[in-house]
């Protein structure tokens, strides 16, 4: 569960520094290895990832919920 906490928090915090700009991101890592890209848009009030994989091109996704991506990029750090 604290780790689901801390993903929140990072990004109810990227929601946050986006109110002073357009957007905002950060990036979520394990041992090194990036793993996903989070990009908040305050205008339309959307996030995107942005899911690296080793072998083939990244993949973007859109979610207007911060609990759906929260629990998504809980997921990808925990495969």
């Amino acid at each position: 569960m604290s780790q689901l906490q801390g993903i929140l928090t990072r990004l109810k915090n990227l929601q946050e520094q986006a109110q002073e700009t357009e957007s905002a991101q950060r990036f979520f890592e394990i041992d090194g290895v990036l793993k996903c890209q989070v990009t908040y848009f305050s205008k339309t009030e959307m996030f995107e990832l942005e899911v690296f994989n080793e072998k083939s091109k990244s993949s973007k996704y859109q979610f207007d919920n911060v609990d759906m991506i929260t629990i998504e990029i809980f997921d990808l750090l925990q495969s």
